[in-house]
């Protein structure tokens, strides 16, 4: 199975495969650069070539970017621009260095609310299904800006590598899978694909917590999506309560979302094929950590 974490690039990003090896894994997450700051990604050919060495040589076999947080698809105005030129310049490097693409929070119409309401726990998944439908009509005038800018960046950039659209647990872009599943239609590219977070899953009201709601999930996520264009997890626990549009990321067994839960997503036959990748605060604060890799391992059968 392929498990890894989001680990630093301090000192280049060759820097960031032992880190992703030490923790026990064979896959990574990374930044690009400040995620806090516009500064374009860029790396030398020497560069490259170290980072896919080294890659091989300690059995990092899927590496990631996540985007900069200041991203956001939906501004017109300068940060807007800034987010599309970023995310072209960050999948420029992603090819170079052979890295599979960029995870990507797509940002807010700042409307006060997005294309997609909550799941909430007491509802069938038919019923959810017609309380989502029923607000994929509540599109921000931004939305045609949304599209247009991913469709831009899918343009300008390597056509080997992947625009993944993570889901969201609060007020922004990608709350509903309605709400992704309607983007992924629009930009029509097999490029774009999606990473499902179990914090922000739990955040968002979807129940996943036996076997048969995790069918379901996986049934409804299917036909809206498809399950081909599932790329990657997030997993995480939370520390807020089920349907709280909080995220706020736990160590493995620490917080709400349960054990239970990621045993099924783990072990899914249809899931665990796909990179496990952790975002935990760490049991020293210091961010994923070998401890919280273990417990994840030693969860599958």
């Amino acid at each position: 199975m392929l498990f890894g974490g989001h680990v630093s690039i301090a000192g280049g990003y060759k820097e960031a495969l032992p880190r992703a090896a030490a923790l026990g894994g064979n896959a990574l997450q990374m930044f690009s650069g400040s995620p806090r700051g516009w500064n374009f990604a860029k790396a030398t050919k020497e560069q490259a070539e170290e980072f896919k060495a080294e890659a091989k040589k300690l059995g990092i076999v899927a590496s990631y970017f996540h985007a900069s947080y200041l991203v956001n698809l939906a501004d017109d105005g300068p940060n807007g621009k800034h987010s599309v030129d970023a995310l072209i310049a960050e999948l420029t490097v992603a090819e170079a260095l052979g890295v599979r693409g960029s995870i990507i929070h797509l940002g807010s119409f700042k409307e006060g609310h997005t294309n997609g309401a909550p799941a909430r726990s007491s509802q069938s998944l038919f019923a959810l299904r017609q309380h989502e439908s029923a607000h994929t009509n509540e599109r921000s005038p931004k939305y045609p800006l949304l599209i247009s800018n991913i469709k831009a960046i899918l343009k300008k950039s390597p056509k080997n590598t992947l625009f993944i659209i993570e889901d969201m647990g609060m007020r922004k872009i990608g709350r509903s899978l309605d709400e992704i599943a309607s983007i992924v239609k629009d930009v029509n590219d097999p490029r774009v694909k999606v990473c499902l977070d179990t914090c922000h899953l739990h955040a968002a009201g979807y129940d996943i917590s036996t076997k048969k709601k995790l069918e379901e999930f996986l049934e409804y996520f299917d036909k809206a999506i498809g399950l081909e264009r599932l790329e990657c997890f997030h997993v995480n626990d939370s520390r807020d309560e089920f349907g709280s549009l909080r995220d706020r990321h736990e160590n493995i067994g620490e917080g709400k979302v349960g054990k239970d839960v990621f045993k099924l997503i783990l072990n899914h036959p249809k899931l665990k094929h796909l990179p496990f990748i952790l975002e935990v605060p760490g049991f020293a604060d210091a961010g994923p950590d070998k401890k919280n890799m273990d417990i994840l391992k030693a969860m599958t059968i």
